[in-house]
C-alpha cells in the first residue's frame, strides 16, 4: 500500500489530551498535510487544553488562542493580515470543537462562510462540551446520554445538520472526514490547498470519557460511524455539487446501526424502539445524499 500521508509531526509528544482522544488525531493529520507555513486559530475547546500552559505549546506552528465565539473572525483577520504583508503561502485556520461551531461560534463562521473569506474552518466534532464536563450541544445526537441530558432524560432532538446549513452559502468547498479514514481526509486537504475562498472540514472525532467507550476503541468506532452512514463522508464544491467518497456508494452494504449504538455507554439506556427509530433516520439521509450526488 503507498501511505499518502506526510511524515513530518507538527505536534509535540507529551501534549495533555486524554488516551484515544479524536480532535487531537484529527488535528496531527491536517497539520502533516498543510504544513509549516500555517496559523492556528483556537476557541475555548479541548485544544485550548490540550495544547498545554503558556509558554508551552504543543504545536509547532503560530497560534492564537480566542473567546469561544472569536474563531472564525480571528482566523479571518490573521488571512488579511497576512495578505497585507504579501504573503500568500501562510494558511490560515479556525480550528474548533462542536460547541465552538455548531452553537457559540456559529455567527462568526456564517459571517465568514458568507464573505468567503480565504481560510479553513475545522470543526472537529466529538458531539458535546467535552472540555467543560460533557454537556449536551446541538451536535449531540438523540437519544445520547450527557450530563445536562441524563439517562432519565435524554437528548430528544436531533443533530443539528451544520453541513447543510454551510452548503447554503455556495462556499467553494465543504468536506465531511473522519480520523479513521486518514487517508481521505489527507487528499481532501490537498484538495481544498488548491482551492481559493471559504474551505470547510467537518471531522468525526469520537471522545471515550464522553462516549464512554475504551481509549483503543477510538478508530473502531469512528470507522463502524461511517460503515453504518451515522458520518458519512462526501464533498460539496460551490454548494450545489456533492460526492460521495465511501467505498462503492452504488453497491453499498447495509451495515446496521445497532452495534455502533451499543459500543457506547451514552446510549446503554436506548431501548430496540429507540435503535430502530435511528436507523430508520440514517437509512432516509442516506438516500437523500444519494439524491444529492445523483447515485
Amino acid at each position: 500500500m503507498i501511505y499518502t500521508i506526510p511524515q513530518k509531526e507538527l505536534i509535540n509528544p507529551g501534549h495533555l489530551a486524554c488516551q484515544g482522544c479524536g480532535g487531537a488525531l484529527a488535528l496531527r493529520t491536517v497539520l502533516k498535510t498543510l504544513g509549516e507555513n500555517t496559523i492556528l486559530t483556537f476557541p475555548a475547546c479541548c485544544w485550548s487544553v490540550i495544547d498545554g500552559p503558556f509558554p508551552y505549546s504543543a504545536v509547532k506552528v503560530p497560534l492564537f488562542h480566542t473567546a469561544f465565539e472569536t474563531a472564525a473572525v480571528t482566523a479571518a483577520g490573521v488571512k488579511a493580515g497576512v495578505k497585507k504583508a504579501q504573503d500568500p503561502n501562510t494558511i490560515s485556520v479556525a480550528w474548533a470543537g462542536d460547541g465552538g461551531t455548531f452553537d457559540i461560534g456559529i455567527q462568526a463562521l456564517s459571517g465568514a462562510a458568507e464573505r468567503n473569506e480565504d481560510m479553513f474552518y475545522f470543526v472537529y466534532d466529538n458531539e458535546a462540551y467535552m472540555n467543560t464536563g460533557v454537556q449536551r450541544s446541538s451536535a449531540t445526537p438523540k437519544g445520547a446520554w450527557t450530563t445536562t441530558t441524563p439517562t432519565q432524560s435524554p437528548k430528544k432532538e436531533r443533530k443539528k445538520d451544520l453541513v447543510s446549513i454551510i452548503a447554503a452559502h455556495a462556499v467553494p468547498y465543504i468536506a465531511t472526514a473522519c480520523v479513521a479514514y486518514p487517508e481521505d481526509l489527507t487528499k481532501k486537504l490537498e484538495k481544498a490547498k488548491k482551492i481559493k475562498g471559504f474551505k470547510f472540514f467537518h471531522i468525526f472525532a469520537p471522545c471515550p470519557p464522553g462516549w464512554k467507550i475504551n481509549p483503543q476503541d477510538t478508530i473502531r468506532i469512528a470507522k463502524m460511524a461511517v460503515e453504518n452512514k451515522m458520518f458519512p463522508l462526501f464533498e460539496i464544491e460551490d454548494g450545489e455539487k456533492y460526492t460521495i467518497n465511501m467505498p462503492n456508494p452504488k453497491k453499498e452494504k447495509n451495515v446496521p446501526v445497532n452495534e455502533y449504538i451499543l459500543k457506547q455507554g451514552r446510549f446503554r439506556h436506548l431501548k430496540e424502539d429507540d435503535i430502530n427509530e435511528i436507523q430508520a433516520f440514517v437509512d432516509k439521509r442516506w438516500e437523500k445524499l444519494k439524491k444529492l450526488a445523483e447515485i
